[in-house]
Order: C-alpha cells, then sequence, then structure tokens
C-alpha cells in the first residue's frame, strides 16, 4: 500500500515510525513532515487541500492519514473521499466537534454526555450579564479554532469580563466572533483517544498530558509538555463509563445528524467531586498523547486505520497493547511558549533501545545535521514496566541528547496531577 500521512510535528513522526513497521506499507509519504521524517517527506502543506487531493490522486494513494485538526475542518477527508480515495479522518461536518466550541457543547447535550454548565454568546454585553448572574470562576472559550489559544480561564467577574472583551474583540480573529462561558471544573484530566468507524468505537490506552510550561503545573499553556499512559487513576470501570456515556452517544449523535463519525475521536475528561466530566472532544490524534500510545500499540496500526477509515469492521479488528507505562518528555525551544530561537543544532544519539525513541516534532534536517525549528522540538518517549520504570528510561535519554538551552519539565508522570478545565495551546 501507498500510505501518505498529513502533518508536520511529533504526532505525525510517531504515526509514520508506527505505520513504516507495517508489512501492507510499501511506500510512505508525508506531506509536509519535518527533520524526523525527511527520508519520506513531500514538499506540501498539511492546509493545501487541492495540493495534498491532487497528490493523493496522482500517485494512487490507498490511504490517506490526516494529523492536525486544520485540514480536516477545512474538508481535506471529503476532497479526498470525492476522489474515490480512502482517509483516515473525519468530514468536515463530523470535524466541527472541535472547529466549533458551541457545536461541541450542543452534540454533548443531545448526546446526554456529562459536561459543565455553559451559554453561547454572540453579544459582549449578554455575556456579562450571564456572568454576573451566575458568578464565577468560569472559562471563556472561543468558538473557533484560535491555534489552541482560545482559552481563557478565570477566576474573578472582573478577570471574565476582560477576557469576554478580548476574545470578542478580535484577539482570536473571527474564531472569537461566537463565544461559550462555562463553569470550570477541577479533578484530574485524562484524555481517551478511540479508534471510530462510524458505529463502533474502540479505546486506546487512557494518557495524561501536562500542559503547563514549569514543573508543578505553573506557567502559561503550552501544547503539551509530556504525557504519561495510563495515569495512576485510570480504572477499567471508568473507561468502561466514558464509553458508555460519553463515546458511544456522541457516536449516536453523530449518526443522527447524517455525519457519522470516523477516524480518531479524542475526549478530554475530568474526574471530579461531581464525577466524569466532558471537556472537550478532538477529532485526530493528540500531539504529544500519539508519541505514548504509539510506544505502547503492539497490533499493527494499519488495519485498525483501514477499519475505521472504510467505516466497518472495527468490532473484530485486532487492538492489542502492550500491558506496561509510556512517559513522553517533550523538549522545547528556549523562551517557548514565547518568542523563541529557531536554527539551534542538535546532537542525537545514533541509535535509541528498543523501548524508546526520540520523535521529531519542530525540527529541521539541513546538510546533514538537525536544527530546532519550532517551539516544541523533540519528544523524548520510552515504555517500562510501569510509569516509574517508563519516566525513568525517557529522563535518561534526554540526559544523551545534545540541546543547547532546551526548556523541558523535570516532573512528568512524578506526582498525582490535577486540572482545572482548560484546554491545551495546540500550536507548536
Amino acid at each position: 500500500m501507498k500510505i501518505l500521512i498529513v502533518g508536520a510535528g511529533g504526532r505525525e513522526h510517531a504515526l509514520a515510525w508506527k505505520i513504516a513497521t507495517s508489512p501492507l506499507c510499501r511506500r510512505l509519504y508525508v506531506a509536509p513532515g519535518n527533520g524526523g521524517t525527511a527520508e519520506w517527506n513531500i514538499p506540501v502543506a498539511a492546509n493545501d487541500i487541492a495540493g495534498l487531493t491532487e497528490f493523493a490522486r496522482r500517485e494512487k494513494v490507498d490511504l490517506t492519514v490526516v494529523g492536525p485538526e486544520e485540514p480536516l475542518t477545512l474538508g481535506l477527508a471529503d476532497a479526498l473521499r470525492a476522489e474515490n480515495l480512502t482517509v483516515f479522518g473525519p468530514g468536515r461536518e463530523a470535524a466541527r466537534l472541535e472547529g466549533s466550541k458551541a457545536f461541541a457543547k450542543e452534540v454533548m447535550a443531545k448526546a446526554g454526555a456529562p459536561t459543565a454548565a455553559s451559554r453561547v454568546f454572540t453579544e459582549q454585553a449578554a455575556a456579562c450579564a450571564y456572568i454576573e448572574k451566575t458568578g464565577t470562576p468560569v472559562v471563556v472559550k472561543a468558538d473557533g479554532l484560535a491555534a489552541g489559544k482560545g482559552v481563557i480561564v478565570t477566576r474573578t467577574a472582573a478577570e471574565a469580563k476582560q477576557a469576554v472583551h478580548d476574545v470578542m474583540g478580535g484577539a482570536f480573529g473571527r474564531a472569537g466572533e461566537r463565544i461559550v462561558v462555562e463553569e470550570r471544573l477541577t479533578g484530574p484530566e485524562v484524555s481517551l483517544l478511540c479508534f471510530c468507524d462510524g458505529e463502533t468505537a474502540r479505546p486506546m490506552t487512557a494518557v495524561q498530558d501536562h500542559k503547563r510550561i514549569f514543573d508543578g503545573d505553573a506557567g502559561p499553556n503550552t501544547g503539551g509538555m509530556g504525557v504519561c499512559a495510563p495515569p495512576s487513576f485510570w480504572t477499567p470501570a471508568l473507561e468502561a463509563e466514558a464509553m458508555e456515556r460519553v463515546v458511544t452517544p456522541t457516536l449516536r449523535e453523530m449518526r443522527r445528524r447524517g455525519a457519522p463519525f470516523t477516524g480518531v475521536l479524542f475526549v478530554g475528561l475530568m474526574l471530579t467531586d461531581a464525577g466524569l466530566r466532558v471537556l472537550e472532544y478532538n477529532v485526530r490524534f493528540g500531539d504529544p498523547e500519539t508519541q505514548a500510545l504509539m510506544m505502547l500499540l503492539q497490533s499493527d496500526l494499519v488495519p485498525l486505520l483501514l477499519a475505521c477509515a472504510r467505516g466497518g469492521g472495527l468490532e473484530t479488528a485486532r487492538v492489542e497493547w502492550r500491558p506496561e507505562a509510556a512517559v513522553c518528555v517533550v523538549m522545547a525551544a528556549p523562551g517557548y511558549p514565547g518568542p523563541y530561537a529557531k536554527d539551534i543544532p542538535l546532537a542525537l544519539p545514533q541509535a535509541t533501545p528498543e523501548y524508546a525513541a526520540i520523535f521529531h516534532a519542530g525540527t529541521a534536517l539541513r546538510d546533514g545535521a538537525y536544527l530546532s525549528a519550532g517551539g516544541r522540538v523533540l519528544g523524548v518517549t520510552a515504555r517500562g514496566a510501569d510509569l516509574t520504570a517508563a519516566r525513568a528510561r525517557a529522563y535518561a535519554l534526554t540526559e544523551k541528547i545534545g540541546f543547547p538551552g532546551a526548556r523541558f519539565r523535570r516532573d512528568i508522570a512524578g506526582v498525582e496531577r490535577s486540572g482545572s478545565g482548560d484546554e491545551k495551546n495546540t500550536g507548536r
């Protein structure tokens, strides 16, 4: 098979790393890719819908796997299907689960999924009056995609009103023309990603992201500074509850709407004092969640992708996970998530143990040398018998990497964590 992966981050490198091991994969392409995927890269941007469609048609690509959310919300899957090409990822209408927070809340309500109380507004005065009436703390969210930056957690009425003014006043462009004001939840967060074929969902190993830049969950949000899988508090009973109360009803509601969901449904959850609550939907593999998940997936990934893309067969597909844990530590450029330097030389070990991998995110390969080219640069990932072992292996590998000034957290998987209902900044 010829397989095309769309995207340029650590998620795409992890997918390519796994897919390349499949006996079904005869030729692999990554568009546009990064330094770590250089052997497979093609110079087509991830949001170039016409260019990607033309390439897949011309090269007779058998399966396209879409990594980022933007091309999905722009209708890449629909364009490929119009050419009778097989694609892993939801169509534009189903991708609204991530592309519009108001739409996502509407689907949650219709599906009966437990979530935070919220209201949607198109006028600042009405939003501020609602905040005065309901009280704080609240979370103010731009409705549309805002490079992951359109979520503001507030504690006081003054902060909340300022957030409304900023978001609706143009801070995030058209994404903030409509907003969601939502009660702020507290408790441990977990990401549950599921393979979906439109009717059936198969859960992956649960993952916990570490969103903030500094140890102890301090500082601003980022695209994710590392993950552990599975978190220690996650149980089979919680997984069963999430599938029964959230994932299955969501798939049912999307079928009812005439937009069956195929691909990865990524459900952001919080375990509150009142029980499990949905924070958000994403419509693709997460980054850096995918790095840990690919390290733990023992089954061939390609048949799972095909079952989802073809809209059937997932129920009987083989999905086997290693009975281990995985930890990914993100090494970022100095200054990230603010302004950061690029073109920092990277010295990487010639080989890694079979239980570990260094996934490239913001890198470039020039004249045979790796350089930094983004904010989140590397995802240093390892598995082990438990989180303690996996963590030790991941951090030991960071010590073998030459990356002057690298910024990374030293407490990934080191402490039990609680979140505040604020989605991450997914920008690189």
